[in-house]
């Protein structure tokens, strides 16, 4: 069962942000919009996440059909790729915002 494969009892907001606040999917989800599809370049620049963190986190996203795996690549469903929107949205935000976001 996926995420969003069930009767709606929740936020659908809430429901979205946790899936994508999950350890790595949103960096990973970011990394496969900018070309990477490989294992290890998943990993590039992240030097705190482990081979073993990495793999739970695409099988997850697989599991959810964000992601698939072809041979030894991955690649963003139909479903992985209607992320594109919410996250350009939240960068969108963010750099509109930044000067509020860090006042103190």
């Amino acid at each position: 069962m996926t995420y969003f494969d069930f009767e709606l009892t929740h936020c659908p907001v809430e429901l979205s942000v946790e899936l994508l606040s999950r350890k790595w999917v949103l960096q990973i989800i970011c990394d496969m919009f900018f070309g990477k599809t490989r294992f290890s370049e998943f990993k590039e620049g992240k030097v705190e996440m482990s081979n073993k963190a990495l793999s739970r986190s695409l099988r997850f996203m697989e599991e959810q059909g964000l992601i698939e795996k072809v041979s030894d690549e991955y690649y963003l469903t139909n479903k992985g790729k209607s992320l594109n929107k919410v996250i350009y949205d939240l960068v969108e935000f963010t750099l509109d915002n930044n000067s509020e976001l860090y006042e103190e």
